[in-house]
């Protein structure tokens, strides 16, 4: 066999694996190098959708990545994508620490996401609220990979579970690392928003070097820095107290915005080794760390309950020590419905008594805690691939390899107390970390067979995977999760506002499945050519699930074919998700409350309601058509997607007083403080359908390269069935309604000798807004629709040295505000759940050096 068909056969393996028709299959003749251009390289000038394919896929280059004014790889898809959606949630829990994503309307862990064509581990943050139709996800955190380090993104917008397994019911995102052997780059970003604050320091880095005759190493880092944002108002309560001469109260009380971010570093390596006789070595990976600290709340120091007061704002809670003890109670009341109670006779003869105190003694002015976490991600891939000289197998294609993956997230918590502790609390608290390990081994094989009466080789593709997955949860210091002895009066157990992580909590839980799967691919004719796969895999915990995917595409002409596919999936529910505990504050018709999450199958959970989760099934089906002529390219394709038994965070359920003593009976602790809990459950039936168009031309204008790209999604959801013991009205409509049904966005990029430029508009349709997950009339309404402006400018003063400006939200359109009273508790402008970014415009510049 040639060398010339061992690239071919590689070529064949790639795009099976992808999903994708093997594009140069026409094209028999084709050299090693145009076949490794056409299914491997993708620049801004080719066509973003692979024409040759039987699905729709995206090819989004890394020099187009690199054209935003955000660092961070989720803003960056944004812009290409039209159907991938990411938000800030500023005031979110963990999910402020890692942002959620979605394509085509699912939830963020319904996209499998892949670097190298190698299932990327996913993180140890679970996203308890803020996300919408990503309340409870756990996907992938793609954030910490940096553009520098890419070729190009691949986004397969079709179903594919039965090629890769769990998770791709929504499609897949393979992110391709770069191989270069020599060359590289250093550059340095710095902006700011237009509003003067947020300011951002990106540098990076690249370097290719050769790794003996034919092998080469490619290494990559990114440095970042991110000051927080404000988009506040301050609170009429925080300025009644000020009003009230309360000289401990802050202006802002609160701060609504985006995180910081400090020292975030990611180192990328990519090496490959030719091993000699057909064979090749190749190993990548990752180290990322970062600090993040973002706001949570404002707690009044006259009426936050359990802290201040247990009767909304007309007594202070009082502790008593002697009551503690088992004497009679002794302290006298407070009133605190008045201006300031720091200031009255009652309080002031309260503070003089040794016998009794209140929180406002240590926090006064109230407090608004922060939440912080160092996230640490880490991961390796090593594998062989090449020929087969001899044996059954000879003849084949082969890649064995094996992948750990680790995400670490450790929380804290500062400027808060744990109420139950007394005056003795103390005010920062190391609240535990979760944990998530996935270690995974592949071998897969591809030939391409020579059958009679077929003018093209029939591609056959086998393979075998088997993945262990892991998620511990490590407890807080005592003081974060102890019941001190001021519980019994009604005082918090436990660090306000995200509570400790208890011995109780604290372990890891483990789950393995393992899978084979066949995919052929074949050209039944000269114009169409149909595939099929089938997998079988099977898990530890709830048994096996068989998938199949059958597709085809069809040349009418040489400009015109159509394509289509349909196929059965499944999303196997985390082991975070059937074991994570979580205590978290959440907003409701103004009003704070502390909700509890806890497992499925805990004795809480299960009083109401919770039972073992089982996986998601879906089925989807998709067509369209795709027309290329000269320089326009265009594709229109239809999907719709079922998915059944889908696994996401309950509705808040309320603990009802007269629940409580038999709570107590089945081992749950201080049920009295437990306002709401929530699990994961198989809550709802969905129907997913929409259309995506993406259209392209080039051409000559102004004496240069002009290139036109229009990128368009229409997505809407239904909610077909759901448990409405576990799943609100607010939940449904947010799931229905939360994203635009409509979104697109049109690119004009001009290019000359020395300059180059272009000018992106975006728009987002109407969508239902809401803040904290607060969907009642008080806090949510529907938004209007938006156009955003981006545009950047180039200068190439040699071939070293590029200088860029650029905006994103050049006209600093504003995100929808807040509803006229609804700024007193929430202490913000806008609702958190936009489709763009509430912070506005902002403005950067970018030095990059090429060697």
């Amino acid at each position: 066999m040639s060398n010339k068909f061992r690239a071919g056969s590689l070529a064949l393996a790639v795009s099976a694996a992808l999903g994708t028709a093997p594009v140069f299959a026409a094209e028999s003749d084709a050299s090693v190098e145009e076949v490794e251009k056409i299914v491997v390289v993708g620049s801004r000038a080719a066509p973003r959708s692979i024409a040759d394919s039987a699905v729709p896929v995206d090819i989004v280059g890394g020099n187009e990545l690199g054209k935003s004014a955000s660092s961070d790889m989720l803003d960056q898809l944004v812009g290409a994508i039209p159907s991938f959606n990411v938000r800030a949630q500023p005031i979110s829990d963990a999910a402020t620490l890692i942002r959620p994503v979605n394509l085509r309307g699912l939830s963020s862990d319904s996209t499998l996401v892949l670097v190298n064509g190698k299932r990327r581990h996913r993180a140890s943050v679970i996203a308890f609220q803020g996300g919408g139709v990503n309340d409870g996800a756990q996907g992938p955190d793609i954030s910490v990979i940096p553009s520098v380090a890419l070729k190009q993104v691949e986004v397969l917008r079709d179903g594919a579970a039965a090629q890769y397994g769990s998770d791709a019911i929504a499609g897949v995102m393979n992110f391709v690392l770069k191989d270069d052997a020599d060359g590289g780059s250093l550059s340095i970003k710095q902006g700011e928003f237009f509003e003067g604050d947020g300011s951002t320091t990106t540098i990076d880095g690249n370097i290719g070097m050769p790794f003996t005759d034919d092998g080469s190493i490619n290494l990559s880092f990114q440095l970042k820095q991110a000051d927080p944002t404000s988009r506040s108002v301050q609170r009429p309560d925080a300025q009644a107290l000020i009003d009230a001469g309360n000289t401990a109260v802050t202006d802002p009380a609160q701060i609504w915005g985006n995180p910081e971010i400090e020292d975030d570093i990611t180192l990328f390596g990519n090496i490959k080794l030719d091993l000699g006789d057909d064979k090749e070595f190749y190993t990548f990976g990752n180290y990322s760390e970062r600090d993040v600290t973002g706001g949570f709340y404002y707690r009044n120091p006259h009426n936050r309950g359990n802290v201040f007061s247990i009767d909304g704002g007309e007594t202070l809670l009082v502790g008593d020590i002697a009551q503690s003890e088992g004497a009679a109670r002794t302290c006298a009341v407070v009133p605190a419905n008045v201006p300031n109670v720091l200031d009255t006779q009652a309080y002031q003869d309260m503070v003089a008594d040794p016998n009794c105190f209140s929180m406002n003694q240590i926090m006064p002015g109230g407090y608004t805690p922060a939440f912080g976490g160092n996230i640490t991600d880490t991961s390796l891939t090593m594998g062989v691939k090449g020929d087969i000289k001899s044996g059954i197998l000879a003849e084949w294609f082969f890649d064995l390899s094996g992948s750990v993956g680790r995400n670490e997230s450790d929380f804290n918590l500062k400027n808060t107390l744990n109420p139950s502790l007394g005056l003795a609390t103390p005010t920062e608290f190391d609240t535990g970390k979760y944990i998530q390990l996935e270690k995974t081994f592949n071998f897969d094989i591809v030939r391409a067979f020579d059958l009679e009466g077929l003018d093209e080789p029939v591609n056959v593709a086998l393979g075998a995977e088997f993945r262990e997955e892991s998620f511990e949860i490590i407890a807080g210091e005592e003081a974060s999760w102890k019941a001190g002895d001021f519980a019994d009066q009604g005082f918090n157990i436990g660090s306000h506002g995200f509570k400790g992580f208890g011995p109780e909590a604290q372990g890891r839980n483990d789950r393995r499945n393992w899978a084979l799967y066949a995919d052929v691919e074949a050209y039944l004719t000269e114009d169409l050519m149909v595939g099929t796969a089938i997998r079988f895999e099977d898990f530890t915990t709830f048994g096996d699930t068989t998938n199949y995917k059958l597709t085809f595409q069809y040349s009418l002409s040489d400009e015109f074919s159509l394509r289509g596919s349909t196929s059965t999936g499944f999303r196997a529910p985390t082991v975070g998700q059937a074991n994570v505990v979580n205590t978290a504050t959440s907003i409701v018709n103004g009003d704070l409350i502390q909700s509890f999450t806890a497992p499925p199958t805990d004795p809480l959970s299960a009083f109401y309601g919770g039972e073992e989760l089982q996986p998601e099934e879906s089925r989807s089906y998709a067509g369209g058509i795709v027309y290329q002529e000269g320089d326009l390219f265009i594709t229109v394709d239809y999907y719709n997607i079922e998915v059944t038994d889908r696994i996401a965070q309950s509705s808040q359920i309320t603990v009802r007083e007269e629940d409580h003593e038999a709570l107590r009976e089945i081992g749950v602790q201080n049920p009295e403080l437990i306002s709401k809990v929530t699990y994961f459950a198989n809550d709802f039936d969905t129907t997913t359908q929409g259309l995506d168009i993406v259209g392209n031309y080039s051409m000559e204008l102004f004496g240069g390269d002009t290139e036109l790209s229009l990128a368009y999604n229409w997505n809407e959801t239904t909610v077909d069935k759901f448990d409405p013991t576990t799943t609100d009205e607010g939940k449904v409509r947010r799931l229905e309604e939360g994203m635009p049904d409509h979104r697109a966005t049109f690119t004009v990029a001009q290019s000359w000798d020395d300059i180059s430029m272009f000018i992106r508009a975006n728009y987002f349709g109407e969508y239902y807004a809401t803040h904290a997950d607060d969907t009642s009339d008080w806090g949510s309404e529907t938004a209007d629709a938006a156009v955003t402006f981006d545009a950047e400018m180039s200068y190439f003063m040699n071939d070293s040295f590029t200088f860029s400006v650029g905006a994103t939200n050049l006209f600093d359109q504003e995100a929808e505000k807040l509803k006229d009273g609804t700024y007193g508790a929430l202490g913000a402008k806008f609702y958190e759940s936009g489709p763009f970014d509430y912070n506005g415009g902002f403005y950067y510049a970018k030095v990059q050096y090429n060697f």
